[in-house]
């Protein structure tokens, strides 16, 4: 039978580890520690890119309004936002030996149709059978629909597969399906993990 690991993006196969490019546009704008994350990732334009209602431009756009910047500066701050992400390669070096071991392996985020570019720009679409963003489909974890959908392109049941999530609310509602599922944090042995629920 058929196997099935699903990722989730940001906060486990990428996620930041510097930031201090974040940090230098709150300086420079004179707000405070952490305000220009809150608005890049707090704006409602931000839960309407990612169910797909908007474009990632139109969202950009609204960031560029609420930060009071010109359209220049806005190019700079979406090269300085995603910085001080970095891939684990730990984890791509763990999703490359489960597929030799004839594991499916899965993609679901909560993200704009931007993530498909960053995708290509890692050279990481090969190592996924199937791949789901919210923005795609127009809904968002923890929306059953959400997971029903890249259990379908993996085709495999819930029973089948394990989410790797960092959010505790994606993690439950994975788990509502039917599905297995791992809270994820960076110090977590997660070989470990699925290599236990591997040989279940």
């Amino acid at each position: 039978m058929d196997k099935a690991v699903i990722f989730d993006w940001g906060g486990v196969l990428v996620r930041t580890t510097d930031y201090s490019s974040r940090h230098a546009w709150d300086h420079h704008l004179g707000l405070p520690s952490g305000a220009v994350e809150s608005i890049v990732h707090g704006i409602p334009a931000w839960e309407e890119a990612q169910r797909g209602m908007i474009t990632p431009e139109a969202y950009w756009e609204a960031v560029r309004e609420s930060l009071g910047l010109d359209s220049e500066a806005l190019v700079t701050l979406r090269e300085d936002f995603y910085m001080g992400d970095r891939l684990d390669e730990t984890l791509a070096e763990l999703i490359v030996d489960l597929r030799g071991r004839g594991v499916l392996i899965g993609l679901l985020s909560n993200n704009t149709l931007d993530l498909y570019d960053t995708l290509a720009a890692f050279e990481l679409e090969p190592l996924f059978d199937a791949v789901v963003i919210s923005a795609g489909i127009g809904l968002m974890k923890p929306d059953p629909a959400a997971y029903q959908a890249v259990l379908e392109q993996l085709g495999v049941a819930p029973q089948q597969a394990v989410l790797v999530d960092d959010f505790p609310t994606n993690v439950d509602g994975a788990r509502a399906v039917g599905m297995e599922a791992v809270l994820f944090t960076p110090d977590l042995d997660l070989v470990s993990v699925l290599d236990r629920w591997l040989s279940a």
